[in-house]
């Protein structure tokens, strides 16, 4: 093997290493593998993430899925690098991954046992049930970040919480723990235990649609969302993109992305 042709080998299963995949009973376990960065999105682990999801809409044998993040984390956001060199092109291909998600024709479930920052909450919302281990935690941080939302967070937060609960989350930083975000709505029911006991239970919720028959499990999912959904998504993608991309222009997010990199190489 020449040392071209082993450079792609490495490449190839690096890719393939980012986003798991384990189907288990009907169901297909997705896992955000990058715990040294905090399962933090790339446009490489968000396009394996999107062709994942589209895979396991092709196969007959997968009813229902499940995204995770090796812990610590669920997925601390877009990898900071990417995201100072992004542009609107960038950013969709950010998007992409999660964007599959809210999108998938089939039932999805969001296990969430650590942190869901930014773009990582953008995944968690993008599933149709979240449920939370003890140390969960979901954090807007755009402003933090001194941009604007994305991704169409703005209208998918407010489709799971009240206005009022938006709202602090988005600009006075609240952050809502395991036990809040039950309460508010933002997660069916928090599970007690490690990473594989969170996992083991969103299996198990999984299992009616995974033992159902397929397309008619497909078909409740598609009345429960209608065609109004997709729409609206898509609607408040596009209106934020354009504003957000306009933010990343500043002095101001220049300046604390460098604040944000220096602190994060400090403490490597």
């Amino acid at each position: 093997m020449d040392g071209s042709t082993e450079t792609a080998a490495l490449e190839s299963a690096a890719l393939e290493s980012a986003v798991l995949l384990d189907k288990r009973d009907g169901v297909a376990v997705l896992t955000l593998n990058d715990p040294g960065r905090r399962n933090a999105l790339t446009l490489a682990s968000s396009a394996r993430l999107a062709e994942l999801v589209g895979r396991c809409e092709q196969d007959p044998e997968v009813h229902a899925l499940v995204v995770t993040g090796a812990p610590p984390a669920f997925c601390a956001g877009a990898d900071l690098t990417v995201l100072g060199e992004s542009k609107a092109e960038g950013l969709r291909g950010i998007y992409a991954g999660f964007l599959a998600v809210a999108g998938c024709s089939l039932p999805t479930i969001a296990a969430v046992g650590g942190a869901a920052v930014g773009a990582g909450l953008n995944l968690a919302l993008a599933a149709d049930v979240r449920i939370c281990g003890p140390g969960a935690r979901f954090d807007a941080r755009f402003l933090q970040l001194g941009i604007h939302p994305g991704g169409g967070m703005t209208w998918m937060l407010q489709r799971f919480v009240t206005p009022q609960v938006a709202t602090a989350m988005t600009l006075f930083k609240h952050v809502p723990g395991a036990a809040e975000a039950e309460r508010v709505g933002l997660s069916l029911r928090t599970v007690d235990g490690d990473h594989d006991a969170l996992v083991a239970a969103a299996v198990e919720l999984a299992a009616p649609a995974a033992k159902g028959p397929r397309e008619l499990v497909r078909s409740i999912k598609r009345t429960l969302r209608g065609t109004e959904h997709e729409t609206e998504h898509a609607r408040a993608v596009e209106a934020e993109l354009a504003v957000q991309v306009e933010s990343m222009g500043t002095p101001e997010f220049a300046e604390l992305l460098a604040a944000m990199k220096a602190r994060i190489s400090g403490s490597a």
